[in-house]
């Protein structure tokens, strides 16, 4: 079997979708089995995780749940049918985001029942999905940044000398390695204890389909990771074995819940705004390379964008950089 195109993107996960009315049709058998060999394929040929893989099956399922109650063959459906399926979805107020998504999902499961000759039609291919205003990516100051990393410190907000618990040495480690190397959530709950270099200064993380890459860290996460790790990981593991670097008080690694908790009552505990997310840790990282003068490329490999083109957004948030950028190249800058 041959993987399906590597220009189909992954969608994130879907919002809940309810199960159909006592009474609704179920779907056709033969396009719920064709569901699950193409999220196999995501799984094993593209080495696609499982949050993907059940973004995959959620927005198929949906959509073949639809193609029951309306009489359509969900495998052999027109482009216009895939139009009204795309316009009930408008109707019933889903956002534009959501009804992209169902797009994106559809598009991918019809390119690769061509590829394994399932069907030889794409109606999916010749629809575009609607527009939508892409928002910027939040940026924390560096003020509120350094509020955020006091948190777990050596001190109180008032200068204070404080004592700082296993859990404190971990929670600055982790939240200092996020911002320092622009690492998600789920690399961060994966990172290995084994990958953590402290004489190079790098770590070794696995983002989206598992793609390898190495980042450096600077002397301040080092040192804050290197501290955790001899006084603080010891007492949570408790003489327990764990491959992970972050563990849980329990001496489990940190889960990605635990971690997006932890973060919002450091964000409580600094007084800042609760509305932030470790991902915005992500886009302040990238955000302050390009301010200080990194190309996009060095910060695309750090981030681990496939493309370039998802990299280019924090040059908006970056007008400091690109007057220097201006006065520097510009004749008569």
């Amino acid at each position: 079997m041959r993987p399906p195109p590597a220009r189909a993107k992954a969608p994130p996960v879907p919002d809940a979708v309810p199960a159909p009315d006592d009474g609704a049709p179920s779907c056709d058998p033969r396009a719920a089995s064709l569901v699950e060999g193409f999220c196999d394929a995501l799984r094993v040929e593209r080495n696609a995780s499982a949050h993907t893989v059940r973004a995959y099956r959620i927005d198929l399922m949906d959509y073949a749940r639809w193609a029951a109650r309306e009489g359509v063959d969900p495998l052999a459906a027109t482009h216009r049918q895939l139009r009204r399926y795309l316009g009930e979805l408008d109707r019933a107020q889903y956002s534009r985001t959501t009804v992209n998504r169902r797009l994106s999902a559809l598009r991918s499961f019809f390119r690769w029942l061509n590829v394994t000759g399932v069907c030889d039609c794409d109606p999916a291919s010749v629809l575009s999905g609607p527009r939508q205003q892409k928002d910027l990516p939040h940026v924390i100051r560096a003020a509120d940044m350094a509020r955020l990393l006091s948190v777990h410190g050596k001190r109180d907000a008032a200068g204070n000398p404080r004592e700082q618990s296993p859990a404190d040495l971990r929670n600055l480690a982790l939240l200092e390695f996020l911002y320092a190397c622009g690492a998600r959530v789920s690399e961060a709950s994966g990172l290995l204890a084994a990958n953590v270099d402290f004489e190079r200064g790098q770590v070794k993380v696995f983002g989206k389909g598992a793609r390898e890459r190495i980042v450096p860290l600077h002397d301040l996460a080092l040192a804050s990771m290197r501290t955790y790790q001899l006084l603080g990981r010891p007492k949570l593991l408790k003489e327990r074995e764990c491959p992970f670097f972050f563990v849980s008080t329990r001496g489990n690694g940190m889960t990605t819940d635990a971690i997006r908790k932890m973060f919002k009552e450091s964000l409580r505990a600094a007084g800042l705004d609760e509305t932030l997310s470790p991902h915005d840790m992500r886009h302040t990282f990238a955000t302050d390379l390009l301010e200080g003068g990194a190309d996009l490329r060095s910060v695309q490999e750090m981030l681990g964008h496939a493309s370039l083109s998802t990299t280019q957004v924090y040059t908006h948030l970056s007008p400091g950089r690109l007057k220097q950028v201006h006065r520097r190249a510009h004749p008569r800058g």
